[in-house]
């Protein structure tokens, strides 16, 4: 991963355009972060929870890994945020969670890069797809922005309208499929029946044991591996 970046954004991250808005620069592998095109990504990702220092966060650090990964320099299109609908804000990834990165080695210096942030509308508005760890989340992100309906989804929703898409019928460029695939998504929304309200649930592991940050790591951990891997063929 040394040589790649990444765009996210959070309240502790410097803005690096001049310009102010929500595009902040980070790096994978200790780059800089200022590859070329890597302030104007083509396709903005923002997950939401409730803290900001769980979930969420989880999510958008592996997320960019599974993408860096796949993508190499091509990263640079993507942008990642998170935030929490009641987030302790200024805070970094929580310890309990944090472990659960150490499989993929993103808990050191990666994560040190990670700094909580409050939900608000012009995030939602700039995203081009909004992740929620529960369908209640899906709820207070509409409610805070009613014109995000079309792409606002449970983050493990998301996964399984995804996984039910041909690939062969999206487009090739990594961008241009995700955009089609939030598209398609969009469209297969009550077409899928789940077996339980909760299948779309990403438990709070918040003040319980760390085998709960597990499971909460492990069902985020199968749902953006399922997206990263149908966007970055």
């Amino acid at each position: 991963m040394a040589g790649i970046s990444y765009v996210m954004w959070g309240a502790g991250h410097a803005f690096r355009n001049g310009r102010g808005g929500p595009t902040r620069v980070s790096a994978v592998g200790g780059t800089d972060g200022e590859a070329a095109g890597v302030l104007d990504p083509g396709f903005r990702i923002l997950f939401v929870c409730t803290g900001n220092i769980c979930r969420s966060a989880f999510a958008e650090l592996l997320t960019a890994h599974f993408l860096a990964e796949r993508l190499g320099d091509g990263v640079t299109r993507f942008a990642l945020g998170s935030a929490g609908t009641q987030a302790i804000v200024g805070r970094q990834i929580h310890a309990d969670t944090r472990r659960e990165l150490e499989p993929w080695k993103l808990d050191g210096p990666y994560a040190d890069r990670f700094v909580s942030r409050q939900l608000e509308a012009w995030l939602v508005d700039w995203a081009d797809v909004v992740l929620t760890a529960t369908p209640e989340h899906r709820v207070a992100v509409l409610t805070l922005a009613p014109q995000a309906l079309p792409k606002a989804f449970a983050l493990r929703e998301f996964a399984r309208l995804a996984a039910s898409i041909d690939p062969g019928d999206l487009p090739l460029d990594p961008v241009e499929r995700a955009h089609a695939l939030v598209d398609r998504a969009r469209r297969k929304r009550g077409t899928i029946r789940v077996k339980s309200p909760d299948d779309d649930t990403i438990v709070d592991p918040i003040g319980r044991p760390q085998k709960i940050h597990h499971q909460a790591a492990t069902q985020i951990a199968e749902a953006v591996q399922t997206i990263a891997e149908i966007v970055a063929i």
